[in-house]
Order: C-alpha cells, then sequence, then structure tokens
C-alpha cells in the first residue's frame, strides 16, 4: 500500500529569523542608528526653520536677553550701593580720627598751663602751630632744654656733641634717643627751610625728648 505525505512544507527548509537580542538588536545597528538619528535632527532642524520655530526662538532669545540684562542691572546697582557705603564709611573714619587727633591737641594746650617747666610749655606750643617753621623752633628749643639737662647732671664739654660724649650709659640710659634727635636738630639748623620736616616727623621727635626730659623728671 502506498503512502502519501499529506504536510504541504515537507521538503522545503524554512529559516526562522533568530531570535532578537542584546548583541542583534536593531538598536545596535549602525544603518538603522543613523536613518533614525538623521531623521530625528532632520525634523528638529525643519521644525525650527518654520515659522512656529522661529517664533519659538525668538522668544526663548528675548526672555534670556531680559534676563542678563536684568542680572547686570541688580549687580551694577549692588555695586554702586557697596561703593557709597565703602565711602561713607571711610569718611565718617577720618572725622573720627581728625575728632581724636584735635582732642589730644586740645587737652595737651590746656595742660601745658600745669607743666613745671614753661620751656617744655613753649616747644609744645610751637609744635602745634600750623606753621612747618615753629615746628623747627619747637626742636631747636627742645634741643636747647637737652644742654641744660645735660649741664644739670655734671656733664662737661663745648657743646651738646662734646656733653654727649662725656655721658655715662649707664647714667643717661636714652644715650641713642639724644643722639638721634640732636642730629636732627643740627641738619634743621644748618639746612634751615631746605630740611624736609612734616608734621608727624615734628611730633615723633619732640616725642623722644618728651621721653628723655621725663626719665630725669626734667618736665
Amino acid at each position: 500500500m502506498d503512502t502519501y505525505n499529506t504536510n504541504p512544507f515537507s521538503g522545503i527548509e524554512v529559516n526562522n529569523p533568530p531570535p532578537e537580542t542584546v548583541l542583534g538588536s536593531k538598536y545596535l545597528n549602525p544603518d538603522y542608528l543613523f536613518e533614525n538619528g538623521y531623521n530625528f535632527f532632520h525634523d528638529i532642524i525643519s521644525f525650527l526653520a518654520s515659522p512656529d520655530g522661529k517664533e519659538i526662538i525668538s522668544s526663548l532669545l528675548f526672555f534670556l536677553s531680559l534676563f542678563f540684562i536684568t542680572i547686570i542691572l541688580y549687580v551694577g546697582v549692588r555695586m554702586l550701593e557697596i561703593r557709597q557705603k565703602e565711602h561713607h564709611h571711610l569718611a565718617h573714619e577720618k572725622a573720627e580720627y581728625a575728632h581724636y587727633l584735635a582732642e589730644q591737641e586740645r587737652k595737651t594746650r590746656e595742660n601745658t598751663s600745669n607743666i613745671k617747666n614753661q620751656r617744655w610749655a613753649r616747644v609744645l606750643e610751637y609744635l602745634f602751630s600750623p606753621s612747618d617753621g615753629d615746628w623747627r623752633l619747637a626742636i631747636i628749643e627742645a634741643d636747647s632744654m637737652l644742654e641744660g639737662l645735660l649741664d644739670q647732671l655734671g656733664f662737661k664739654g663745648e657743646s651738646i656733641g662734646d656733653k654727649l660724649k662725656a655721658t655715662d650709659p649707664a647714667v643717661f640710659r636714652k644715650l641713642p634717643m639724644a643722639w638721634e634727635v640732636h642730629t636732627i636738630r643740627n641738619r634743621i639748623a644748618h639746612e634751615g627751610a631746605n630740611y624736609p620736616l612734616s608734621a608727624v616727623e615734628a611730633k615723633r621727635v619732640i616725642a623722644l625728648y618728651e621721653q628723655i626730659f621725663l626719665d630725669f623728671g626734667f618736665i
């Protein structure tokens, strides 16, 4: 008895596609990625080139410009405020310091009447004068007082320099200071107005004389 194969597909080989895996995925296919990437960016560019896209870009740029202009204006205003505050603070500090110096000078002038050595009171009057010529007189007068102190202490010599050389450093402890102020006095006497002398320097020199005189109770 003859038998027949009733399967119409018998003898025909069918190539079934392999199951989609990670490595075989179309999303890793360069051609697929290029085609879809190209279409994606082409659609975006087309949209941006359209009237609606241009309107959106214009609106976005407008708001960004407005935002940055606002930031710039805010920073500029804040910088001006900070500079004004610094200027007012500096002016206030200068005014307070000037007031302090004026008070100190006023108290010094008021106390000159109570100074037991009136020559020293005259030195201070010269010192607090607005004239730089009086500042020089203050130093010259203070140096003359230094000579009187050296005479009182019994140091001999024809000049102040000779008397300073004859001093005993153990007794005259501020000898280097005395040499410094006496040297400045000599320059003032020899150079006159050509010797540069500021109010600050004059007060410093007189303060050194004061330390010397106070050390011996001379003022």
